[in-house]
């Protein structure tokens, strides 16, 4: 799918793609292919995904969707029906809904007037704020890392729209803010602000034991 001119002295120059191909964290993808899954959806009317790199250094896939006639636009029904469907990687994160697609001149959809998507979480999770010190701050990591609003305690990182990059990068942040480091492997063991919290604060209280038994002996 790859498209070159070749130079006189035999050269080769990549002029791009000759179909929408789009690679995200390691992963070639067709848009297209996410494009027919939703349009087979029975409350999709059309649909365009693109990659969006609104937070630099992290793309992320966007739905914009044309709904049914009489039907709504359902975030949380939409992303389980393509997470039944199709690999994980290409599940769009987020998904705006429109009255009709832009269009140039010539009929195609104009992605340069598509709007920039506002990042929500789209989970059946019932939404419970945080309820310790330490919660409180890690909803405020997350929150920023991933560019969402809101986040629940009990809400999976992973469906929030954060992958393996953003987990380096958000445990790093952890550590650096709460001064306890835990492993990598402890957020995809229980991806949630609650579970995070749970190891975080069962080392303060090791460390706090420690630091007692040596201001008594």
């Amino acid at each position: 799918g790859d498209r070159a001119r070749q130079l006189p002295d035999g050269r080769l120059v990549f002029m791009g793609r000759t179909d929408e191909q789009v690679k995200v964290r390691g992963h070639r993808i067709e848009p297209g292919e996410i494009e027919v899954a939703l349009g087979a959806h029975a409350g999709v009317d059309r649909s365009v995904v693109v990659v969006r790199e609104d937070v630099p250094g992290n793309a992320r896939l966007v739905a914009y969707v044309v709904p049914a006639v009489g039907q709504a636009l359902d975030p949380v029904g939409l992303r389980a029906y393509l997470k039944a469907r199709l690999p994980a990687y290409m599940v769009p994160g987020a998904y705006v809904e429109l009255a009709r697609l832009p269009l140039t001149a010539n009929g195609k959809v104009d992605r340069s007037r598509l709007p920039v998507p506002v990042w929500e979480r789209h989970t059946e999770q019932r939404y419970v704020a945080p309820r310790t010190p330490v919660e409180q701050t890690l909803v405020g990591i997350w929150a920023e890392l991933l560019g969402v609003q809101k986040v629940g305690v009990h809400d999976d990182f992973f469906d929030l729209g954060g992958h393996s990059l953003l987990a380096t990068q958000l445990m790093s942040r952890v550590s650096d803010s709460m001064q306890v480091g835990l492993p990598l492997r402890r957020l995809f063991d229980g991806p949630t602000v609650a579970a995070v919290a749970q190891h975080i604060e069962a080392v303060q209280w090791a460390l706090q034991d420690i630091a007692a038994d040596r201001t008594v002996n």
